[in-house]
């Protein structure tokens, strides 16, 4: 369907892109960003359930086309309608985040299996994947939620998600040992898994389960979750726009039930700063905001 993009927000993955582009040169024109909200312009005659006019989310497809212009075609099988409690600028920060932290909590580390006493530890919380983790992890299974935040507005910003406990992610064994707490059931890592691995390793607890969702750039020693029969998943959110899986539908019905639970008051946002206009400069500043790596939430460009 072709949508009037009405806003969208600036992911890591856009700065990554960017960054290989600047690297390896730009061999045809390439239009960034993959979280969107906007107006259906018109649809396909194999679409359902849209119609021009109907107000709707998305993240996209990496493969295709991004968000960072006036109009965009995307496949509507991805896509949901958007909160009716949201303006543009709060819908435009969540889809991307949204399916991200629900495929990795509930499709691979399928925390709704949880018994209560058990443990979520969670690498990066008050980043935009974080900041969803968090509440959806409290809202869908009985996990002691524990989220990693090196400052006091990153923690507060946690707690207000509803983290059971915060602590500092510089040396998450003695931060944990300080609680009275060793080994941790279940472990979503959403910053430097090369840095984090020594300790996520020997803080897993037997069979475990450790998702992430952030490329190693060195071998991972393998050889503590082996012993402990502990598994270790990968989230790519565009894994099923990428290679059309017969369940790329999931996507659409996951934030067809995130647009729910926002509109219950269940779910917050996650915008912490909106900029006006779709101009260069505001995309060289959402840009650099993300890539500074300290950011609370999300930077959204409303149109």
């Amino acid at each position: 369907m072709l949508v009037e993009v009405k806003a969208a927000s600036v992911n890591p993955v856009d700065t990554k892109v960017h960054g290989g582009l600047q690297k390896n040169g730009l061999q045809q024109p390439r239009i960034l960003g993959w979280d969107a909200a906007g107006i259906v312009v018109s649809v396909g005659e194999q679409v359902t359930g849209f119609h021009a006019g109907d107000e709707v989310w998305y993240a996209g497809d990496i493969t295709r086309p991004g968000s960072n212009a006036s109009q965009q075609l995307v496949d509507a099988r991805i896509a949901a309608h958007k909160p009716r409690s949201f303006n543009w600028a709060q819908a435009a920060a969540l889809p991307l985040t949204a399916i991200t932290a629900w495929e990795a909590l509930f499709e691979h580390l399928k925390i709704q299996q949880a018994s209560a006493g058990q443990s979520l530890l969670i690498i990066g919380g008050a980043g935009g994947v974080g900041s969803l983790a968090i509440p959806l992890a409290a809202l869908r299974s009985p996990v002691t939620v524990i989220a990693t935040a090196s400052r006091p507005g990153s923690a507060a910003w946690c707690r207000e998600r509803g983290a059971d406990l915060t602590l500092d992610y510089r040396d998450l064994k003695a931060e944990l040992a300080k609680e009275g707490i060793y080994k941790v059931d279940y472990i979503l890592c959403l910053n430097d898994t090369d840095g984090h691995w020594p300790a996520i390793s020997e803080l897993i607890a037997p069979r475990g389960h450790i998702c992430t969702l952030v490329e190693n750039e060195k071998p991972l020693d393998q050889n503590q979750l082996e012993l402990k029969s502990a598994a270790l998943h990968w989230e790519f959110m565009f894994t099923r726009s990428m290679f059309s899986t017969p369940d790329i539908a999931q996507q659409g019905e996951i934030l067809k039930q995130v647009s729910q639970l926002v509109d219950e008051g269940k779910l917050p946002g996650t915008l912490s700063e909106t900029l006006h206009g779709l101009t260069v400069e505001n995309l060289q500043a959402a840009h650099k905001l993300v890539a500074g790596g300290h950011m609370q939430g999300k930077v959204v460009i409303a149109y």
